[in-house]
């Protein structure tokens, strides 16, 4: 069974209901029974046209469901329109999709969810972790979007902050998480990129080469998390890393800053050092601070503080970091490191040993509990 083909196609084929007329929470449903009904054909008998049989099975389902609907005699007239077998159109749907899921009737953060529920294929549990928000208040939040645009037409597309907002999130969890769909990230903002002159858009862009530049060096052969400092930077993909720089000048040449321009420009200044050492963190720390009053992001302070601990010494970096709340994400795995880097070894071994408890991947947990048994080796702890 390939599963694979049928996370791609997905959000086309949900896509061809929603212009046909279904609305999304009922197109939705009919494309999950769709899959569903396909796990169980198609290992014996694979159709030559996966998409057209995914969108056929799909409008049939919509079709059966919206019968005994209070609203069938208004969706009647849909059964007219069933596509007829035959090979379905090979256009890409889904960055409009995308577009279609950030609809006006739906606030941002509600939009955002809803997308990468549907479209991006994320669960509400990496959701809920993307937004520091307990897994039951974010399901709540996808249910609440659910009912708000059920019924309603989907023909007013959102803007595109939203749809920004959107691909980051798909990219950080393909770029760290469970599933991959950094690469699928990137793609698409490729092509909302080549259709939108908007600086954010280039420096989001700009933003995910730099950092999937240096995605064959974050992995040791065992699949061990190698950190920034220790990654062979001959590993990195220089023609990302020059594509990114490029596209980030000219958006920054436009003098419109925004969040993703000053996140690229952080992720510019890692890429540019030829060593860990040579990192000009001074200018790092000044980025944060831009950062840090574009979005007033608690996660942005969190990442200054380490760029603060490596500019003017760790004692700086910890007087940073006690001004945050001690249950951010990542809070304990920061002041392991700067503890370690201040000579105190007993209390960042205690940390790191705290961070691995609250990884949110199973990668992580296991840099963090090997960084906690490092230390306690070398101090005899």
């Amino acid at each position: 069974m390939n599963e694979a083909l049928l996370r791609s196609l997905t959000p086309s084929v949900l896509g061809i209901l929603v212009r046909r007329g279904a609305d999304f929470a009922a197109a939705e449903d009919a494309v999950q029974d769709a899959l569903v009904e396909a796990v169980r054909v198609w290992p014996a008998d694979q159709p030559r046209d996966p998409k057209g049989w995914l969108v056929t099975v799909a409008w049939r389902k919509f079709l059966d469901a919206t019968r005994s609907d209070t609203a069938r005699r208004r969706r009647e007239d849909l059964v007219d329109e069933e596509p007829a077998p035959g090979p379905a159109p090979a256009a890409d749907d889904t960055l409009q999709l995308y577009f279609l899921c950030a609809h006006p009737s739906l606030t941002p953060s509600s939009a955002v969810a809803l997308t990468l529920r549907a479209v991006g294929g994320l669960t509400t549990r990496q959701i809920a972790q993307a937004y520091l928000v307990p897994e039951a208040t974010m399901a709540q939040r996808i249910s609440r979007a659910k009912r708000t645009v059920s019924g309603v037409r989907f023909d007013q597309p959102g803007d595109v902050a939203t749809v920004l907002r959107v691909l980051y999130l798909v990219f950080n969890e393909g770029y760290s998480g469970d599933v991959d769909l950094a690469a699928e990230a990137i793609r698409l903002t490729r092509q909302l990129a080549a259709a939108i002159d908007h600086p954010e858009v280039a420096g989001l862009l700009a933003l995910m080469l730099l950092h999937h530049a240096r995605r064959a060096a974050r992995t040791a052969p065992d699949g061990s998390l190698v950190p920034l400092a220790e990654q062979d930077r001959g590993r990195w993909d220089t023609g990302s890393i020059a594509e990114g720089v490029g596209i980030l000048q000219a958006a920054l040449a436009r003098d419109r800053l925004g969040e993703f321009q000053a996140q690229a420009a952080i992720a510019a200044l890692h890429a540019d050092a030829p060593t860990a050492e040579e990192t000009d963190w001074v200018q790092i720390v000044e980025w944060y601070d831009e950062l840090a009053r574009l979005t007033d992001s608690p996660v942005v302070r969190l990442n200054r503080a380490v760029a603060v601990g490596e500019a003017d010494g760790p004692r700086a970096g910890l007087t940073a970091l006690a001004a945050l709340d001690e249950s951010l994400p990542r809070h304990a795995a920061v002041a392991a490191y700067l503890h370690e880097r201040d000579g105190d070894l007993a209390t960042a071994a205690r940390l790191y040993a705290e961070a691995a408890r609250k990884a949110p991947n199973l990668a992580e947990r296991d840099h963090l509990t090997r960084q906690a048994a490092r230390l306690n080796a070398r101090g005899g702890l």
